[in-house]
């Protein structure tokens, strides 16, 4: 393709391009390839994030396999006013834009659902990348998630339950803490019997082939039947949680339910991301 201007995308603007100079567009759209990915994997993890808000908006418990340290939920005060107000941002964000592309398209208007409304923006995504307006569109998108995440996961520190230690003789379990903070610089497994069994999350492919098994990593392992969430996946191998979601239709992962939410086979998640690693190679 004939590669024509610098990229409009709210991640090569400003501050969010890291000082780097901003990538180039390809001919027809104001978005790189990397802003475009971005802008659809943040629409199509808004209708995840609206269903997440809604389970918070009652008092349940934001987020996923976690530790319950102390106290509980605060007698009387059962409403989450945070996610109420995103799960309205939401539709109003989204249907505006959604307005726009059919006033100007000549289509008729989607219901104003958020499911309706991410699917209509998603159809009409290269022409949104292409209009005057992208700039606009990918930020506001990608503020959209960004307050969708901090009210459906509230809590600044998670921990996912992985499974025993696998080396010999600990009799621990391991974890991956998760602090907002700090997410960039890469969570961590960490043994909760002994600190120095410690991995990257990186690493997470071949040690959980010999998790729960007593060898160490890369040693021959029992199979375990280990099941993860959208967000545990997506910390795991980080990747954006509306491409988890993408991948685990596209790809028909196993899952199940339990108290609401979607949990999905690990092994069939860890087959999917080794064939792209070996894809890119």
């Amino acid at each position: 393709m004939t590669v024509t201007a610098l990229c409009h995308g709210e991640g090569c603007r400003g501050g969010n391009a890291g000082g780097r100079p901003g990538r180039r567009t390809a001919a027809g759209s104001r978005l790189c390839r990397a802003c475009r990915e971005h802008f659809t994997a943040g629409l199509a993890e808004l209708a995840h994030l609206y269903e997440e808000c809604g389970r918070v908006l009652g008092g349940a418990s934001p987020g996923s396999l976690r530790e319950r340290t102390t106290g509980g939920e605060l007698p009387g005060l059962p409403f989450n006013g945070a996610a109420a107000d995103v799960r309205a941002k939401m539709v109003s964000v989204l249907g505006s834009w959604s307005g726009l592309v059919a006033q100007q398209r000549g289509f008729t208007p989607p219901a104003r659902t958020v499911a309706d409304l991410t699917a209509f923006l998603l159809r009409n995504a290269d022409w949104l990348a292409a209009h005057s307006a992208a700039a606009e569109v990918t930020e506001e998108i990608a503020r959209l998630v960004r307050a969708g995440r901090r009210a459906a996961f509230p809590d600044p520190t998670r921990t996912i339950r992985l499974g025993t230690c696998p080396e010999p003789g600990c009799p621990g379990a391991l974890a991956l803490a998760v602090r907002t903070a700090t997410r960039a610089a890469g969570p961590a497994i960490v043994c909760d019997a002994d600190p120095g069994h410690r991995w990257t999350s990186d690493q997470w492919s071949v040690l959980s082939d010999s998790m729960e098994s007593g060898q160490a990593p890369g040693a021959a392992a029992a199979a375990t039947e280990r099941w993860l969430t959208a967000a545990d996946i997506a910390q795991l191998w980080h990747t954006p949680t509306g491409t988890v979601y993408r991948l685990a239709s596209e790809q028909r992962w196993r899952r199940q339910g339990r108290a609401g939410r979607t949990y999905y086979h690990e092994g069939d998640v860890r087959a999917c991301f080794e064939r792209r690693a070996e894809a890119r190679t």
